[in-house]
């Protein structure tokens, strides 16, 4: 893997983790929000990375035993799923999303756990913003010997 795959993981890394941040700070937004379904960010790895998806790619090239495959690896930002726990239901005929009954339906967002996913969120962001900045000075630095 070369400097400037690295960097372009960082870089697509930072796009997800971005959109991550942004679906619970959402989430954050609306938690007083009545009928507002908790969003959740799905994320997949691109390659498989796992120890069974390494041995299956070395498999299929015979000759090459011994030696990893070329995988590039990172993250992808998949798409947003709906949480399927109900939020409470709370009697107040008079407002304009009740329904025949009166009952409103409240957010089904837990601020505990969406501040978590964001600050976890945030940790991926910074450590993907590192290694870019790592990737920087190594390259920099490997100009500098190159003038030597």
């Amino acid at each position: 893997m070369g400097l400037l795959n690295s960097i372009d993981i960082g870089a697509k890394a930072l796009k997800v983790h971005g959109k991550r941040i942004d679906v619970h700070a959402k989430n954050i937004a609306n938690i007083d929000t009545p009928n507002y379904v908790r969003k959740i960010p799905v994320l997949n790895s691109t390659d498989d990375l796992s120890f069974h998806g390494v041995l299956n790619s070395m498999k299929e090239d015979v000759f090459a035993v011994g030696t990893l495959p070329d995988l590039q690896g990172g993250v992808t930002f998949s798409g947003i799923v709906e949480d399927p726990t109900l939020g409470e239901k709370i009697y107040k005929p008079g407002h304009p999303d009740a329904d025949e009954n009166g009952y409103i339906r409240a957010s089904n967002v837990n601020a505990m756990v969406d501040i978590a996913d964001a600050l976890m969120a945030q940790r991926a962001y910074e450590a993907n913003l590192a290694l870019i900045n790592i990737t920087k000075s190594m390259a920099s630095r490997a100009i500098d010997i190159g003038r030597s």
